[in-house]
């Protein structure tokens, strides 16, 4: 289970055993990562055999055969500050990166030598963001939606009336200093909070997981959380014994 909190709300890392994921594609970044056995996948039509691992752009189809061993997978906002990080590295024209060894990878994302912590992998990629103190109104605001995103009502005016300013200032400050949108943080936090909820409270309906979500009704969900991340919330409850959340 979870050693420690993680450090950025744009990161949503998972750990999935033995698992075979279907062909599908996603609004996220995703980081696919063996710590102890290699593994197929297919990515962009291309099969890859005998990775540890993968980065994958946004919209790129792809699917991974682990019948054996563990993947740890971290899914990234992708309008975030961490998310436009990962854009930087990726050549004109590429749309995937592999690993076909542990030196790539741990060379890839400048950790130690056969290293495969998912906290040092995401440390690392924290540290190569710019030092930002956040705007105190910024923070207010992340911290309301953190505590009612299952509040079906709220809107731009709701955050602006908040930290009292206009809705179009607001938007302007939390996009400059997150690299996201008011609403897609908002989106990005309820979904985080359905898979938390589909994968620990298990005998839960997804219909009052979506209610309890801050979604109007579990076709809402459904359409989001395939958009986001390529699956419907009954495809993470089916596999939910091979998963979980960090």
């Amino acid at each position: 289970m979870m050693k420690k909190p993680l450090k950025n709300p744009f990161i949503l890392a998972l750990r999935a055993y033995n698992l075979t994921v279907e062909i599908h594609h996603h609004s996220a970044y995703q980081i696919v990562l063996s710590n102890d056995t290699t593994f197929t996948s297919t990515i962009n039509g291309q099969l890859f055999e005998g990775i540890y691992g993968f980065l994958i752009k946004p919209q790129v189809p792809h699917f991974c055969v682990a019948e054996k061993g563990t993947l740890n997978i971290l899914n990234i906002e992708p309008y975030s500050n961490v998310g436009l990080e990962l854009l930087g590295r990726f050549d004109t024209g590429q749309n995937y990166i592999v690993f076909h060894s542990p030196i790539e990878t741990n060379t890839f994302f400048q950790t130690a030598k056969d290293s495969f912590d998912i906290y040092n992998i995401i440390d690392a990629l924290l540290s190569k963001l710019p030092t930002l103190h956040y705007d105190q109104r910024v923070t207010k605001i992340v911290e309301y939606i953190n505590a009612n995103y299952s509040q079906q009502v709220i809107t731009p005016g709701t955050f602006a009336d908040i930290v009292f300013l206009s809705p179009s200032r607001l938007a302007a400050l939390f996009k400059e200093q997150t690299g996201s949108s008011l609403s897609k943080y908002l989106l990005w936090t309820r979904l985080r909070q359905v898979i938390y909820l589909t994968l620990s409270e298990k005998d839960r309906s997804l219909t009052e997981i979506a209610y309890d979500t801050g979604f109007y009704d579990l076709p809402q969900l459904n359409k989001y959380m395939y958009e986001m991340f390529g699956m419907p919330p009954k495809a993470l409850k089916h596999n939910s014994d091979l998963i979980q959340v960090y």
